[in-house]
C-alpha cells in the first residue's frame, strides 16, 4: 500500500469511544516499545468511512476492546506510523518495536497468522524488492539505471501479483482474499479486477468489505481502459472554468497530484520531461490537483515548472473529478487517445516515454 492510500485511511479518522469487553468481542493488548503518542486510532473500515476509537496510550503500552461484525483487516494509527492487521472477535496481543511495524509480533487472531503464512510465503520477492527501492538515490539522475531498476521491480511486482492471484484461487472464501482484492483495487484495472472477485465466493462477496469492493469495482469500470473519458470541468489557477473535452483530438495525460504528495513531485520532472518531449507531437497534459489551499497548489506548479493546463475544485481528496474517476491513491493519471478514449493507465518513470513514443511515431 503506498503511502497517499495510508494518508486516507488517516482522514478516515473520527474520534469515538471504547467499549467494556465481553465475550462477544475483539481485543487488542499492545505493548510497542518506541510509542510516545500519548493516544493511538483503532480503525475498523465501515461503508465508505471508518469507526474509529481513540484510545490512550501510557509507556507505549494500550488496551482496547470492541465488536469485529466479520473478520477483517483493521488498523491502528500513530502520529508517524500505522499498523494494519486482520482482526476477529479474539483476544490479540501485539508485542515490537513501533520503527519496525513489519517485524511486530501479533498473535491471538487465526486469521491474521493466516496472512503471515502468506507473508512469509512471498518474503523472497519483498526482500529483493526493498532492496531495490533502496537503491533509487544511486540511480538518480542516470536514467539508463534507473530505467532498469524500474524493468527489474516491475518483474518483481509481477511476480508478486502472480503469487496473490494464486492464493486468492486457492481461498475464495477467505476475507484475506477479499481484501487483496480491494488493495489492488486502490490502484488496478477494472477487468482483471472484476474476474478475480468473481472467483471469490458468494459468502465472501455479501460481507460488508466485499460490498464494499464490488462497489469500488463498479466506479472503475466507468475509468477502465477502453471506455470514453468521463468529461468535467473545473477551474484553473485563475478560475477559469476548464472542460476536459476540449482537448479531443490531441492525446492527453489527465495527471492527478498534490503539492504534499511527495512521489507525485518526485513524478513531476518525469512529466515535464514527456511534455517537452512530445508537445509538438499533438501530445498535452491536464493536472488534476487533489490540494486543499490554493496558494501551496500555485506554488507548486511554480517549484515545478509545469507549463501544463491545472485545474482544481480544492477539495483534497474529494475533488468532484477525482470521485469521478475513482482516484484513491497519487499520483495517478490516464491516457487518453484524440477521440478521448482512455487507452493506459499509471504511465510513471520510462513506462510514460516508451508508450508515448510508440503512440506518437
Amino acid at each position: 500500500m503506498t503511502i497517499h492510500t495510508k494518508t486516507m485511511i488517516a482522514a478516515l479518522l473520527l474520534t469515538g469511544g471504547c467499549k467494556p469487553a465481553n465475550s462477544n468481542q475483539a481485543s487488542i493488548t499492545a505493548d510497542l516499545s518506541g510509542l510516545k503518542d500519548s493516544v493511538v486510532y483503532v480503525s475498523i473500515p465501515v461503508a465508505d468511512s471508518a469507526k474509529t476509537d481513540t484510545v490512550k496510550v501510557k509507556d507505549g503500552k494500550f488496551t482496547w476492546s470492541g465488536q469485529i461484525t466479520e473478520p477483517q483487516k483493521i488498523f491502528i494509527g500513530t502520529s508517524a506510523r500505522y499498523i494494519e492487521l486482520f482482526m476477529e472477535n479474539a483476544a490479540v496481543q501485539i508485542k515490537g518495536n513501533i520503527d519496525s511495524v513489519d517485524q511486530l509480533k501479533i498473535t491471538g487472531s487465526a486469521i491474521q497468522d493466516a496472512y503471515k503464512i502468506f507473508e512469509t510465503s512471498i518474503a523472497d520477492i519483498t526482500g529483493k524488492e526493498n532492496v531495490l527501492y533502496n537503491r533509487y538515490d544511486e540511480v538518480k539522475g542516470n536514467d539508463t539505471a534507473k530505467a532498469a531498476l524500474e524493468g527489474q521491480l516491475e518483474t518483481l511486482r509481477a511476480q508478486r501479483h502472480e503469487r496473490t492471484k494464486a492464493y486468492i484461487l486457492a481461498h475464495p472464501e477467505s476475507a484475506i482474499s477479499v481484501s487483496m482484492i480491494a488493495d489492488m483495487a486502490v490502484i488496478g484495472e477494472y477487468a482483471p479486477l472484476d474476474s478475480l472477485y468473481r472467483q471469490l465466493t458468494p459468502a465472501a462477496q455479501q460481507t460488508a468489505t466485499g460490498q464494499r469492493l464490488a462497489n469500488r469495482l463498479a466506479i472503475l469500470k466507468k475509468s477502465a481502459i477502453g471506455q470514453p473519458m468521463i468529461d468535467f470541468t473545473q477551474a484553473d489557477v485563475n478560475g477559469k472554468p476548464v472542460r476536459l473535452s476540449d482537448y479531443k483530438g490531441k492525446y492527453v495525460l489527465l495527471d492527478f497530484w498534490a503539492s504534499w504528495c511527495g512521489p507525485c513531485r518526485a513524478e513531476n520532472p518525469n512529466v515535464l520531461k514527456a511534455y517537452n518531449t512530445f508537445k509538438d507531437k499533438n501530445f498535452t497534459v491536464v493536472g488534476v490537483s487533489l490540494d486543499e489551499k490554493a496558494d501551496k497548489w500555485k506554488e507548486a506548479i511554480t517549484q515545478d515548472g509545469m507549463p501544463w493546463m491545472q485545474v482544481s475544485d480544492l477539495k483534497g481528496f474529494r475533488n468532484e473529478v477525482a470521485q469521478q474517476y475513482g482516484i484513491q491513491a497519487i499520483p495517478c493519471s490516464f491516457l487518453m487517445d484524440p477521440q478521448g478514449i482512455i487507452i493506459a493507465k499509471e504511465l510513471r518513470g520510462t513506462a510514460l516515454h516508451t508508450k508515448l513514443a510508440e503512440i506518437l511515431k
